[in-house]
C-alpha cells in the first residue's frame, strides 16, 4: 500500500500530500477538480506512462516551472520517487530510497492496475489496446516483461528502418536484429501465454456473482522459429513498411462465457462487466502469486452501475489491499465501508 502520496507541479496539482489508509481511498468532487489527476499520478509509480497514456511533459502543471514529481512512501518505509525535469521534459527520472533506478525496476516493487472509462470500448477497438492492456497484466505477474517488451520494440524499429533504406539493408545487421526480436518476442509471447493460462484458471474458479464471467484466449501465439520467419518476410515487410509478424500482432480474445458471444458484441454495459471481471480476478491471481495485493485505480467505477451491481463490486473489493476510487459525489461511494474519503477541490 501506499502511506504518503506527495505530488509537485503535476497536472493541476501545484501541491498534494495525502497519507491514505489502507483499503478503499474514495476521491470525490466535481469534474476537473483533479481526481483523476491523482490517480494519473499512482499510476506513474509502474513502468509506463501511466493511465492516460500521455507524454511526460503532458504532465506538468500548465504555467508550472515545466517539470513534475510524484513520490511515495510504501507501507514498508520504501520510498519510490518519479518526474521530470523543466530542462528535459521528456526524459523520466526514477529513484528508489533515493538511489537512481531504471523505470522497469519500479515493477518489482509495485504492482498497478487501473480501469479508466476511456477503457469501456476495449473489447471493440484495436487490437494494440487489448494487447498493452494484456501487458499490463502480465507485467503484474512478470516484472521482467517490461525488459522484453522495450527490447523487441526497439528491434524491431531498427529493422524497419533498416528495411525502407534505398540502397539495401545489411544483410548481417538484419540478421542480428532479427535474432534480438526473435529471442525478446519469445519470452513475450511465453509470458502472455502463461498469464492468460492461469487468469483463465483464476476465472474459472471465480464465484458466480452480478457480473459476467469472462473467457479469454490469446490470439495468434508466437511461433518458435520466429527469427527465420523474419528472414523470410523481409521482402513483404519491406513494402509493408513494418513488420508483418510477431507478438506486436498478437491479441487477446474475450468472450461472455454464459453467453458464448464475442465480448465485442455484447452490450457496453456487458462489456464494463466483463472488463471489470478480468480485472478482479487478475488482482486475486496477483495477491497468490505475489504476496501482495496490487494496487487498484478506478475511475468513476460506479457511476454508471446499478446499487445491486455497486453493492456487489464493493464486496468483491473488500480485503483486496488498496483500492483507489472516484467519482463526483461521495454518495456513490455509500455502502463501501471503512475508507479513506477524500474531498477534491
Amino acid at each position: 500500500m501506499l502511506a504518503r502520496l506527495t505530488l509537485t507541479d503535476f497536472r493541476n496539482h501545484p501541491a498534494l500530500d495525502l497519507a491514505p489508509g489502507p483499503g478503499f481511498v474514495c476521491l470525490h468532487g466535481a469534474n476537473g477538480a483533479g481526481k483523476t489527476n491523482i490517480l494519473e499520478a499512482v499510476s506513474m509509480l509502474a513502468p509506463g506512462r501511466g493511465l492516460r497514456g500521455s507524454a511526460l511533459s503532458e504532465m506538468a502543471r500548465s504555467n508550472g516551472p515545466g517539470g513534475w514529481s510524484v513520490s511515495a512512501a510504501l507501507g514498508d518505509g520504501t520510498v519510490l520517487g518519479t518526474g521530470t525535469l523543466a530542462t528535459a521534459p521528456e526524459r523520466r527520472i526514477v529513484r528508489i530510497n533515493s538511489a537512481s533506478a531504471a523505470v522497469n525496476s519500479l515493477a518489482e516493487w509495485l504492482a498497478v492496475l487501473w480501469l479508466t472509462p476511456a477503457m469501456d470500448r476495449l473489447f471493440s477497438g484495436p487490437a494494440g489496446d487489448r494487447r498493452r492492456f494484456l501487458d499490463r497484466l502480465v507485467l503484474a505477474l512478470e516484472p521482467g516483461h517490461a525488459h522484453h517488451a522495450s527490447r523487441y520494440e526497439a528491434a524491431m524499429r531498427a529493422r524497419n528502418k533498416l528495411l525502407a533504406e534505398p540502397e539495401g539493408a545489411d544483410p548481417e545487421w538484419l540478421s542480428a536484429l532479427e535474432a534480438g526480436m526473435a529471442e525478446h518476442g519469445e519470452a513475450l509471447g511465453a509470458a502472455r501465454a502463461r498469464t492468460v493460462e492461469a487468469l483463465g484458471q483464476q476465472l474459472a474458479a471465480t464465484p458466480e456473482d452480478l457480473f459476467a464471467r469472462p473467457a479469454i484466449v490469446l490470439d495468434q501465439p508466437t511461433h518458435a522459429d520466429l527469427a527465420a520467419r523474419l528472414r523470410a518476410n523481409r521482402g513483404r515487410d519491406a513494402g509493408a513498411g513494418r513488420a508483418t509478424e510477431g507478438p506486436h500482432r498478437q491479441d487477446l480474445a474475450v468472450t461472455h462465457a454464459a453467453k458464448a458471444q464475442p465480448a465485442a458484441r455484447c452490450s457496453t454495459g456487458e462489456q464494463k462487466a466483463l472488463l471489470l471481471g478480468l480485472v478482479l480476478a487478475h488482482a486475486a491471481l496477483v495477491t497468490h502469486r505475489r504476496g501482495a495485493a496490487p494496487i487498484l485505480l478506478l475511475d468513476e467505477v460506479a457511476a454508471h452501475l446499478d446499487p445491486g451491481r455497486r453493492a456487489a463490486l464493493f464486496g468483491r473489493l473488500e480485503g483486496r489491499g488498496q483500492v483507489w476510487m472516484t467519482a463526483t459525489e461521495a454518495a456513490l461511494f455509500d455502502g463501501v465501508g471503512e475508507a479513506t474519503m477524500v474531498h477534491v477541490a
